[in-house]
């Protein structure tokens, strides 16, 4: 609409709703672009979901958008940036640089793969380490370590999806990986699932929570848990007491930020509606955006 659509290779990850829920909805099973951007901070908003869908099925009728106007990496605080240019390899995951003092920086899952996002990640600091939070988001993470010289981390339970990886997590209970930044094992979406904990304000929960908003609350993604909704109610209920943050940042599903005491009270009442939750075939339409 308006000199933008969206191409039949959309995926509905709902990446795009995220950056720009003003503009783009869905329809029918995919995004559409509701209209143009009207003033400039809709046109940078329009941009950051352009490069950041996985499919690049974000396009202004006259050809290829503006790469100059591309956002990324993109501040969400001053503690974090978000990554964007979402990878079809990951599903459409996002990812995360969490900034820490003295300049570097942490990778929580990654973008696509080229050189030049690589060089755009390290341009204010070194990255020192790459997380995965679970398997399926792993396709690109020796990549990038080694371009950066980073060690690379995943959970024991996910290993098979990276055997190369520098540091592996085993068991369920946390570890720090410097100062500040904790993983906590999250066995339920995969068997190797953990979240990112930091500076009791970044929750960096990959596939295992995120925010809806269709409910208005912090969800599970039940309809697509690989390995048990059984073993995640029971990591929430082992876990939630243990959290405090601010924001949820996860890999798929919205963002947001909350105070500290407000979220942990979700997260408390998410492990009870988790608890009540069965088993069901996968579907990702039921995923409640």
């Amino acid at each position: 609409m308006d000199g933008w659509y969206v191409d039949d290779r959309c995926v509905n990850c709902d990446v795009a709703r995220q950056f720009a829920p003003g503009l783009i909805d869905e329809a029918g099973g995919k995004s559409r672009v509701l209209r143009a951007p009207a003033d400039e901070a809709e046109n940078r908003s329009l941009h950051a979901a352009v490069f950041a869908c996985p499919t690049r099925s974000i396009r202004p009728v006259t050809g290829r958008a503006d790469r100059a106007l591309d956002p990324f990496p993109l501040a969400l605080d001053d503690g974090v940036l978000i990554c964007g240019h979402n990878s079809p390899r990951t599903a459409g995951a996002n990812s995360y640089l969490l900034l820490r003092p003295g300049g570097t920086r942490i990778m929580i899952d990654t973008p696509r793969w080229s050189r030049e996002l690589a060089a755009r990640h390290t341009a204010g600091g070194p990255v020192t380490d790459v997380l995965l939070t679970h398997r399926d988001h792993a396709a690109h993470g020796r990549r990038y370590a080694d371009h950066f010289g980073a060690r690379l981390w995943i959970h024991e339970g996910d290993l098979d999806a990276a055997p190369d990886a520098d540091r592996v997590i085993r068991g369920l209970d946390p570890v720090e990986i410097t100062e500040g930044v904790t993983v906590h094992p999250l066995p339920g979406h995969t068997r190797g699932s953990v979240l990112c904990l930091a500076d009791d304000r970044y929750c960096f929960s990959g596939d295992s929570f995120y925010w809806s908003r269709t409910t208005g609350d912090l969800e599970v993604a039940d309809s697509v848990t690989w390995y048990s909704i059984e073993a995640l109610a029971g990591s929430l209920a082992r876990t939630a007491g243990r959290l405090r943050f601010e924001w949820v940042l996860p890999g798929h599903g919205d963002r947001r930020r909350l105070p500290a005491d407000e979220m942990s009270r979700r997260l408390r009442g998410l492990a009870d509606r988790t608890r009540l939750l069965r088993p069901r075939p996968v579907d990702f339409t039921a995923v409640r955006w």
